[in-house]
This record gives C-alpha cells, sequence and structure tokens, in this order.
C-alpha cells in the first residue's frame, strides 16, 4: 500500500456536487492498493497512522497523534498512486490492484482505523473533488513496502 498523509485543519470530499464526507482537524489520506498487497499490509498501516506523532504539542514540537488531539481521518482511494511514467507521456495504472481486491483492502483498512479514530471516506471508484486546508504543511508518503 502508498498512502499519502496530509495533515489537515479540514477537509471535504464532494461526489456529483453533494458532500460524501468532512472533516476539521485531523488526517487527510490517500490510499493506493497494489496487487500483492495483503492484511498484512493494512495492519501495519494502521498502526503507523493512528500513532505516527506529527501534530504538534504544547512546546510546538510534533510530538501527538491524531489520536492524542482527537482528531479525524477522511480516507480517499487512489490508484493513480501506483502510476507508472517510464514510458511515453500517458501514465500506465497497471501497478495498482484490480478493483475488487482493492475494495477489500481498502474497506478493511477503514474500518480497523476507525477502532482509533473517526474515518470519513469517499466512494471507490467514483469521480471526487477534494477540499482541504494542510496544515504546515506536513505531507508524509508511507509505503508498506518499505519497513
Amino acid at each position: 500500500m502508498k498512502i499519502v498523509i496530509q495533515r489537515v485543519k479540514e477537509a471535504s470530499v464532494t461526489i456529483e456536487g453533494q458532500v460524501k464526507g468532512q472533516i476539521q482537524q485531523g488526517l487527510l489520506l490517500l490510499v493506493g492498493v497494489a496487487p500483492e498487497d495483503s492484511q498484512e499490509d493494512v495492519d501495519y498501516a494502521v498502526r503507523k497512522i493512528s500513532h505516527m506523532r506529527i501534530f504538534s504539542d504544547e512546546n510546538d514540537k510534533m510530538n501527538l497523534s491524531v489520536q492524542d488531539i482527537g482528531g479525524q481521518v477522511l480516507s480517499i482511494s487512489q490508484f493513480t498512486l501506483y502510476a507508472d511514467t517510464k514510458k511515453g507521456n500517458r501514465p500506465a495504472f497497471t501497478g495498482a490492484a484490480k478493483p475488487d481486491m482493492a475494495t477489500a483492502l481498502y474497506d478493511q483498512f477503514n474500518k480497523q482505523l476507525a477502532e482509533f479514530v473517526p474515518v470519513q471516506t469517499g466512494e471507490f471508484g467514483a469521480d471526487m473533488k477534494l477540499a482541504l486546508i494542510n496544515d504546515g504543511p506536513v505531507t508524509i508518503i508511507l509505503d508498506t513496502k518499505n519497513r
């Protein structure tokens, strides 16, 4: 799994003109699934993200997790994280998992993450419009294959 983690003041996702999910302070996650990903990758990602200390404490040090601040998560499926741009000018997305597998792991990831912090989502496969106020900015890329 590849996950782009953005610390946000607020974020929302709109589908066909309707707000599907929105959060206040917390994390916006762009989540990509590869064919070789498994439950082990989901477990690792949930553990890392729920405990990642990227929010400031009273001394302005990044020492607090999204749980510590009572934050929320907006999780968005993002197969384009597996774009292959080596040949030509049109990216290939053959490195992304097929929709049935990707949906199952993405749903499991959100379910497990919701055990630690409130989670809002977009809609897998939909044309989504994201709005966010990035905080910092703090943007981190988590690749579950690089442990």
